[in-house]
């Protein structure tokens, strides 16, 4: 594998921006700088038709969430993606993936629901999966109201919005709960604290660092038992059938290919039709980088046509 060019020129710029790297700083310093590179290096999305804020309720109070709807002309209510932000749950918000989130909404012919789940370390495991289920429920059983078709609902996120989707989809599954159209699963940890070659090999160097990882963990994870906790590790669930269809991707150099690529194994061993892509020239990150990064724009594209196919299904 050869590291892409555009990814090479984000590493060298990380490295000379004088910021500290990932899991080496404080919480705020991290906040702060992944809100800086993802407003530089993400991709140009059209301007949606409007971004409305709102409160839905959660297991301990109000989640603030972003309600994205696309500036097309199409009658009757839109399917709609509830899309988690990555950043390890700590890092991210509603704001650090918004233009992805507004690219969806445009490519996908959707609404897309960005909601802003309890981080760690204020608020550790289980806060973010209790969350994450709870907007999905509210939206399936009141998305009418914000001009959503409540039976066409996707929920998707990358890194740690991949965790927390792949989840998601286990806890509505085994709940009873909504139905899910298509789990979007983009780079996502499926493994608390794995040991795989990918970890070995690209642990060091190719932005999401095996010791950022190390810090994401011991700020969302307070328990010994926490770590094989199937809301943590969705890959530790005995049983992965009957869930919704999945688009997985991983990229080459990043410590989290190898446990994605298993999940999407496992999905695939349990009956559940999935498409599965690593781009292998590629670091961890690189479709919130998209503005920088070609192939992160590719692969927006792609899983856009994933969703408009969901969306017939």
């Amino acid at each position: 594998m050869a590291l892409d060019p555009q990814a090479a020129k984000i590493l060298e710029m990380t490295a000379s921006s004088g910021a500290p790297p990932l899991g080496e700083g404080t919480v705020a310093e991290s906040r702060a700088g992944f809100a800086t590179l993802t407003a530089m290096v993400g991709v140009h999305a059209p301007e949606p038709k409007a971004i409305n804020e709102i409160q839905i309720p959660g297991p301990a109070g109000p989640i603030r969430t972003l309600v994205i709807t696309p500036n097309i002309q199409r009658a009757g209510p839109l399917p709609a993606l509830i899309y988690y932000p990555g950043g390890g749950w700590v890092i991210g918000s509603p704001e650090s993936h918004q233009r992805e989130a507004c690219y969806y909404a445009h490519a996908g012919e959707c609404v897309v629901v960005v909601p802003d789940y309890r981080l760690a370390p204020e608020h550790p495991f289980p806060a973010a999966p209790l969350d994450c289920y709870a907007v999905l429920e509210w939206v399936a059983a009141n998305g009418a109201q914000l001009g959503i078709d409540t039976r066409k609902i996707a929920v998707g996120g990358d890194s740690a919005g991949g965790n927390l989707s792949a989840v998601v989809s286990q806890m509505a599954r085994d709940r009873k709960g909504p139905r899910i159209a298509l789990q979007l699963l983009v780079y996502p940890a499926t493994r608390m604290g794995a040991d795989t070659p990918s970890y070995r090999d690209c642990g060091d160097g190719y932005f999401l660092t095996a010791t950022a990882m190390k810090w994401f963990f011991d700020q969302y994870l307070r328990k010994p038992e926490d770590w094989d906790d199937p809301l943590a590790s969705p890959l530790l669930a005995k049983d992965l059938s009957n869930l919704p269809p999945a688009l997985v991707i991983t990229a080459g150099f990043d410590p989290l290919r190898d446990e994605g690529a298993e999940y999407a194994d496992r999905l695939t061993e349990a009956g559940v039709p999935v498409e599965y892509i690593c781009y292998r020239n590629q670091i961890h990150g690189f479709v919130s980088m998209a503005g920088a990064i070609d192939e992160g724009r590719e692969f927006l594209d792609r899983a856009s046509g994933a969703l408009r196919r969901a969306w017939q299904s």
